[in-house]
This record gives C-alpha cells, sequence and structure tokens, in this order.
C-alpha cells in the first residue's frame, strides 16, 4: 500500500514543515513513512531532522545526469525515511522540478505513507507539483481569515487537478475558544474534516531552534499530543504501489499558477 499527501498551507509562517514531522513520526507508529522536502525553493526540512551537514538531498536528484539515486538522498531518521533538500541557490537553479514525479515514483515502491513538505505559496511550477503528485493534500492553517483564504487557494487549484483535501489542521493556535468559532466556519467551506487544533508552544520553538522534530524533543508537550491526536484521525487509503509509481511518473506537468 501507499498513499501520497501533500502537506501545504498557501502561506508561510503556519508551522507547516514542524506538522509534517510530526505527524510523519505519528503515523510511523503503524505505518512505514517517508518524508520529503518539496520546498526546492526554500527548503528548511534539513534544519528540522538534524540532517543540515549530508551530502546528498533531492536537489542532487532533479538535475539532469545525476549521478546519485535517491537511496543516496534518504536517511533513516527518528522511524521514518526522510529526504531533505538542499538550501543552494545554484542547486536550485539547477533542478528540474518536473524529475520529482520519478523520486516520488521510486520511494512508493517501498513505503506506506509518503509526506510531501510542499512550498508555502503558489508561485511556480515547482510550487504547485506536490500538490499535483499528491493522492491528497493536508492543509496546515492559523486560524485567521487570511490563512483561511489562502487554504482555500490551495484546495481550490489541488481539486482542479484531481487532488483531494484529507483534513484541515489549525496549528500555533493562542485561543481555543476563539478557534472553535473559527473551525466551526471553516468546515463549511474546506472538503475535508478539522483534523485538530495544535496550540501555540514554547516546546515547538525550542525544538526548532535546537534542530530536532517536536516528537523526539518533546513528545509529552501538549503540541505533541495535538500533533499525535491529528494522525489518528487521518485517514490512510491503501493504494498498490505499482499503479501508484505509475501515476507519478505518467503525472500532469501543471502549467505556472
Amino acid at each position: 500500500m501507499v498513499e501520497a499527501f501533500a502537506v501545504a498551507s498557501g502561506k508561510g509562517g503556519t508551522g507547516k514543515t514542524t506538522a509534517t514531522l510530526a505527524l510523519g513520526m505519528a503515523l510511523a507508529a503503524d505505518y512505514d513513512v517517508t518524508v520529503v522536502d518539496a520546498d526546492t525553493g526554500m527548503a528548511n526540512l534539513l534544519f528540522h531532522a538534524g540532517l543540515a551537514d549530508v551530502d546528498v538531498t533531492l536537489h542532487d536528484l532533479l538535475v539532469a545526469d545525476a549521478d546519485a539515486t535517491v537511496a543516496d538522498a534518504t536517511y533513516d531518521r527518528h522511524g521514518m525515511r526522510v529526504v531533505p533538500c538542499g538550501t543552494d541557490l545554484s542547486a536550485f537553479a539547477a533542478a528540474d522540478p518536473t524529475r520529482l514525479r520519478e523520486v516520488v515514483a521510486t520511494l512508493a515502491a517501498d513505503t506506506d505513507v509518503i509526506l510531501l513538505d510542499s512550498p508555502a505559496t503558489l508561485e511556480s511550477r515547482s510550487a504547485v507539483l506536490p500538490l499535483v503528485l499528491a493522492d491528497r493534500t493536508v492543509l496546515v492553517l492559523q486560524p485567521t481569515v487570511p490563512a483561511i483564504s489562502d487554504g482555500l487557494k490551495v484546495q481550490e487549484y489541488a481539486t482542479t487537478y484531481g487532488t483531494d483535501v484529507a483534513g484541515v489542521l489549525f496549528n500555533k493556535v493562542h485561543d481555543p475558544a476563539h478557534v472553535d468559532r473559527i473551525t466551526e466556519k471553516a468546515g463549511r467551506y474546506f472538503d475535508g474534516p478539522i483534523l485538530g487544533t495544535v496550540p501555540e508552544d514554547e516546546a515547538a520553538r525550542d525544538a526548532r531552534r535546537d534542530g530536532d522534530p517536536l516528537l523526539a524533543a518533546a513528545p509529552e508537550s501538549d503540541a505533541a499530543r495535538a500533533f499525535r491526536a491529528a494522525a489518528a484521525d487521518l485517514s490512510i487509503t491503501d493504494g498498490g504501489a505499482d499503479a501508484v509509481a505509475d501515476r507519478f511518473r505518467s503525472a500532469v506537468i501543471p502549467d505556472e499558477p
């Protein structure tokens, strides 16, 4: 079985990368999970996962005549497989984002769940490709009107290419009473369920600063508990690995947004 999720937001600062790793670690209790930093222009997952010093990253797989293999860029961390992306701008300029199709297809042969940490905004072909490749998307939003508006734009674009919404996760929540009103209204507009609300938590900031995933650094923090509850509510669809891999390889390359 395998299912690919794009973890997306529509804007920066929502804690999307923290959420991607937290959901991945939580799901890894029951599934074989692979996390990919698909934000080839503004990658930062490697800093969250303790992989800042690795030699081979996703960028090395996206260049023409690449010598590196997918296995070379895949690292076992925190019970998951992680494919980080580099931060060198010249490597980003040389990368062909359409090669991500083959990378994800290769990973699909040997995992249950793929989480694509997607670019924050829909500004380029490389930014929207993860949404096109994914089976479904998880929207990580803050409980504000602008953030919800951005999330609805992501939903609209994703569903245009046949990618359904698996659910909405509200992150960095300051006022639980306020977010209850927001989630009630948001449920009317988003196609997927509200997976949960994650409180603003000093433990998450400390983990980011120290370069550790939240669930590794502070597994009993309020935010970690909320992420585990959200992962438990995320349904996983059983898809055939060969069929899914073929779909990735033949995925339509999106037009510029």
